[in-house]
């Protein structure tokens, strides 16, 4: 039946029975018996046929958004069959670095095509626990990584920027300095230690700059910050003020499990390294 169908469609749309057949590798008869059998099966005439032309029926208009719709989700089965067949990577990446992640799956689909990425955007709490349960083959997170894991290619993520709240004594400046963070709460997700910054700290559990600033916006803290990720926020109620932090910078590598090694693991971490080596 779905072959019919997919004649039916196939006519429907050229209004030529030949170019049709030719269209879909066919002669004309064997075309003209697939659209009768399926005006047989359905007991509906699809055609008008004559020397000159051929038209839909009314009936036929009617039917062919139905079979249109059988052969797209024919088609996206298929799609969907070969993509689950490919040998796929599973990545989890903190948000801050999705331009990255995004790179290192063109890398891949560059030099192995046959490998599939699936992408999930997680905290480092959450990836390195999807990474220890088997449910990701791999994860960028901050170091230090946990002890269990294998890590390579590591980069750094320069932290240039500082998000105060709209109405904080900081906001209007044109820079800050390590001295005017003296007496203020620091934001430090993932746990991080702000190296070289005086002030208190206040812990944010999970390794999420976009939800920390929640907290920046409701007068919990000052969250210093990367330059990429001041780029792409635009909140009212918060401010991103440039910092001289003397070189302060989040170091960031990916980490596998050292007992799930397989060649598409292999090739994604030269997918990161080529993606980091070049631009």
């Amino acid at each position: 039946m779905l072959r019919e169908i997919q004649c039916f469609a196939r006519v429907a749309e050229r209004l030529s029975f030949s170019a049709a057949a030719a269209d879909l590798g066919m002669s004309q008869p064997a075309m003209s018996q697939a659209v009768t059998r399926l005006e047989r099966a359905t007991g509906t005439r699809l055609f008008e046929r004559s020397a000159r032309e051929v038209r839909l029926t009314a009936q036929g208009k009617a039917l062919l958004p139905y079979a249109e719709q059988v052969i797209d989700a024919v088609r996206a089965f298929s799609d969907e069959a070969a993509r689950l067949a490919r040998p796929t990577i599973h990545l989890a990446y903190p948000s801050l670095v999705g331009t990255l992640a995004a790179r290192i799956v063109r890398r891949l689909a560059h030099r192995t095509p046959g490998i599939g990425v699936e992408l999930h955007p997680a905290g480092r709490g959450a990836a390195a626990q999807a990474l220890a349960n088997g449910e990701v083959s791999a994860a960028i997170l901050a170091t230090p990584a946990p002890a269990q894991f294998v890590t390579a290619a590591r980069f750094h993520v320069t932290v240039d920027h500082l998000a105060v709240p709209a109405g904080h004594r900081l906001a209007a400046r044109s820079r800050a300095v390590a001295a005017d963070l003296g007496g203020e709460m620091l934001l430090t997700p993932g746990g991080r230690a702000w190296p070289g910054l005086p002030g208190r700290s206040r812990l944010v559990g999970d390794d999420d700059f976009a939800a920390a600033l929640d907290l920046v916006a409701a007068g919990a803290g000052l969250l210093p910050i990367p330059h990429l990720l001041a780029r792409t926020i635009r909140r009212d109620d918060v401010r991103f003020v440039p910092l001289d932090a003397g070189g302060l910078r989040i170091t960031y590598a990916l980490a596998w499990s050292r007992e799930r090694v397989t060649p598409e693991l292999m090739a994604l971490v030269q997918a990161v390294q080529d993606a980091l080596w070049t631009r």
